[in-house]
């Protein structure tokens, strides 16, 4: 039988509480007060992005939908007079992308590759659907969709996953028209994470307030963000609706972007498992790259761009940083009575941004594959990505790049809670939440300690940025708190332990 915890703000979940954790819910809810407190759950609406939508192993298959937070907390609204129904666009099956259709693959699943455990995505399982006519659908995440996306009459022309179930109005139309009296809204992730995971090739458009001209990989201004949400709340709550908004979390607090550490390269690794071969290749990268480059940039003032490989500690890979000046031109010159004209010329081309990476870089969980993998065209002496030649900018997030990231997640959630406080509705600190998951402590059920550690770590899937089922569980706690303690409910919290993490291969 399915378990849940009860929130601490009804008197008699208190005292129970104070004994025991958990609770079959069979057994122990008959006794036990659930209400709706002010607000009405009748009718229930999701609005947000892949997290919204159950997204997870790098796509939505349906057992991911099954396990969607808003999913959650439609069923413990249920248990206090709330609608019965919550539909979701299934997907239907249970691998997902789309045949036909590049960049929709199937769900990543653990293989042995090489030896190690590694995250490998399954063919489609099928072509792109229409389900319109089984609507409407009470949740309406979508994944891809950034903050001005959701008021997009055409928005199913830009996006297959709302392709398969719109009814040619834009996602929010498509909520009002339901008449909610309970909406979440969790929006606004996409609006800088598309940019970190390409590892900042986009642009930063703060102080331009026209996203019909935002490349897709772009961070959106902060008034257009909140000016977009605000839109949608006054068009939700205008039939009386209540509701929840949560914030952002800061993309640097997931494992897509701490997984890979920015000094991998250790005798060990490049020699290939064999020390010996490691330290041979530390002299000759020494002698024949680090050093020269070293000399060179020490007299243009740059010395600090390249230091020697040790022996002894891990090495920073190798990066191209396209905020650095470009030293292209003085490399060449330096470098052409030892070298020649030529390759002068190649190394200055490939050098003139270099430089090691540092602890403040964040080298994408998507690169692990790429190190020391060939770049195309390359001459065989320097054709090692991040040892002998830079990893491009699409492979790291600089410390630059992050601090643009960091400085629009801020605003935008100064921007969502004021609006939460202003419009009278109950807020989820997502972001705290995740910080907290990512500390060392991480957060603590029942002795098992759930962290943002990739794969181990329980609450994030294969892809590094979407949640396992036990992850949603945890965020849909947070939204069922953030709305008992706002509307005086005592919906039930869900027991993360009847959902699903990382499987392993047999």
């Amino acid at each position: 039988m399915k378990k849940y915890i009860f929130p601490t703000l009804a008197l008699a979940a208190t005292f129970l509480l104070s004994s025991c954790s958990h609770y079959d819910f069979d057994t122990d809810v008959n006794n036990m007060s659930i209400s709706q407190g002010t607000a009405n759950f009748t009718k229930y609406i999701a609005l947000g992005n892949s997290l919204t939508s159950g997204y997870r192993d790098g796509t939505l298959y349906s057992d991911g939908q099954n396990e969607s937070y808003p999913n959650m907390i439609a069923s413990s609204m249920q248990r206090a007079g709330g609608a019965m129904t919550f539909k979701q666009p299934m997907i239907p099956n249970n691998i997902g992308g789309f045949q036909g259709l590049a960049g929709f693959p199937g769900k990543l699943t653990l293989q042995v590759v090489n030896g190690k455990l590694t995250p490998v995505a399954s063919p489609a399982a099928a072509p792109l659907d229409n389900i319109a006519s089984s609507g409407p659908y009470q949740n309406l995440g979508v994944p891809g969709a950034k903050s001005f996306h959701l008021g997009i009459t055409a928005y199913g022309m830009m996006n297959p996953y709302y392709a398969r179930f719109s009814t040619g109005v834009s996602p929010v139309a498509a909520a009002v028209a339901q008449a909610p009296t309970f909406f979440s809204l969790w929006i606004g992730n996409n609006d800088v994470l598309s940019y970190a995971t390409s590892g900042g090739v986009g642009t930063d458009q703060t102080g331009n307030t026209n996203p019909a001209t935002y490349g897709s990989n772009d961070i959106t201004d902060p008034g257009v963000l909140i000016g977009s949400i605000t839109q949608y709340v006054t068009a939700l709550t205008a039939g009386g609706a209540k509701g929840v908004l949560a914030n952002i979390p800061n993309v640097t607090a997931i494992p897509f972007f701490t997984t890979v550490p920015y000094n991998p390269l250790t005798k060990a690794l490049l020699g290939n498992g064999d020390e010996a071969v490691g330290q041979a290749n530390i002299t000759a990268l020494n002698a024949q790259l680090y050093g020269p480059l070293k000399q060179a940039l020490t007299a243009f003032g740059a010395g600090s761009r390249i230091n020697l490989l040790s022996s002894t500690d891990p090495n920073p890979l190798l990066i191209k940083d396209v905020d650095l000046p470009n030293l292209s031109a003085q490399l060449t010159a330096a470098l052409t009575p030892s070298l020649g004209a030529a390759t002068a010329t190649a190394f200055g081309q490939i050098y003139g941004q270099a430089r090691q990476a540092t602890a403040n870089d964040y080298v994408l969980l998507t690169t692990s594959g790429v190190i020391g993998t060939a770049p195309v065209g390359t001459p065989p002496s320097i054709n090692k990505y991040g040892i002998s030649y830079p990893l491009e900018n699409e492979h790291v997030l600089s410390q630059i790049e992050t601090n643009k990231v960091m400085t629009a997640t801020t605003a935008y959630n100064t921007s969502i809670k004021n609006l939460a406080t202003t419009k009278g509705l109950a807020f989820v600190d997502a972001n705290s939440k995740m910080n907290e998951l990512a500390s060392v402590s991480g957060i603590t059920f029942d002795g098992v300690k759930f962290t943002t550690k990739f794969v181990t770590g329980g609450a994030f899937s294969l892809d590094g940025v979407h949640l396992t089922g036990k992850g949603y569980a945890i965020i849909a706690n947070e939204f069922i708190k953030a709305i008992n303690q706002k509307y005086q409910s005592t919906l039930p919290q869900v027991n993360i332990y009847n959902y699903s993490g990382v499987t392993f291969p047999q």
